[in-house]
C-alpha cells in the first residue's frame, strides 16, 4: 500500500466518522435539523479530495453503518436509498472534479450541481423500486419534495461550506487548486 492510498483511507475513515456524527449537531435544530442534510457533506469532501473510489465507498456504507450503530435513518427504505444516493454524490462529484481540466471553485461548483442531481435522481428511482416492492407509489410530489423542496436548506448549506472548505484547505496545501496557464498583460 503507498502512501496516497494510506492517505485516502485515513481520511475517508475521518470522513466516516464526521458523517456519523454530525447529524448529532444539526438535530439539535427542531424542525430545521434534517433539512440540513448532515451526512452530504463528508461523503462530497471525500469525493473531491481523496477521489470518486473513496467517495462512493463512503457515500455508501455511511448510512448503513448509522443505522446498525444508531438505528437512525431507518433502513427500508430511507436507508438504503440514501447510501445509493449519497454514493452517486461521492462518485459523480469525485469523477468530474477529477476530470476538470482546471481544479477551481467554477469546476467544483460544476462538479457539485452535477452530482447533486444525479444523486436526487438515484434517490428516487431507489425509492420507487424498494416503495414498489411493498406495494407502495412514489409520486412526483414525493420526489420533488423529498429531493429539492425540503432540501433546499441543505443544498444552500452545501453550496456555501464546501467551497468555503475546500478554499481552506486549498491554503493548507492539502487541495490545490490551479487554474491553466496564467496570461501575461502586456
Amino acid at each position: 500500500m503507498n502512501k496516497t492510498n494510506t492517505k485516502n483511507l485515513t481520511l475517508s475513515a475521518m470522513f466516516v466518522a464526521i458523517g456519523l456524527v454530525l447529524p448529532f449537531l444539526t438535530g439539535q435544530i427542531p424542525q430545521f435539523g434534517n433539512m440540513l442534510l448532515p451526512m452530504h457533506i463528508p461523503v462530497f469532501l471525500c469525493g473531491l479530495i481523496c477521489g470518486w473510489r473513496y467517495g462512493a465507498v463512503v457515500g455508501f456504507v455511511l448510512p448503513l453503518m448509522r443505522y446498525a450503530i444508531f438505528g437512525m435513518p431507518i433502513l427500508f427504505p430511507m436507508g438504503i436509498s440514501m447510501a445509493f444516493e449519497l454514493a452517486t454524490y461521492g462518485l459523480v462529484v469525485g469523477l468530474w472534479y477529477g476530470k476538470s481540466r482546471w481544479k477551481c471553485i467554477i469546476s467544483l461548483y460544476r462538479a457539485m450541481i452535477v452530482a447533486m442531481l444525479l444523486g436526487r435522481l438515484v434517490w428516487g428511482f431507489a425509492q420507487i423500486i424498494l416503495l414498489g416492492m411493498t406495494g407502495n407509489v412514489f409520486t412526483w410530489q414525493m420526489f420533488m419534495a423529498g429531493a429539492f423542496f425540503n432540501a433546499i436548506p441543505g443544498i444552500i448549506v452545501q453550496l456555501v461550506l464546501i467551497p468555503v472548505i475546500m478554499l481552506a484547505l486549498n491554503r493548507t496545501g492539502l487541495v490545490t487548486f490551479r487554474t491553466g496557464h496564467i496570461r501575461k498583460h502586456m
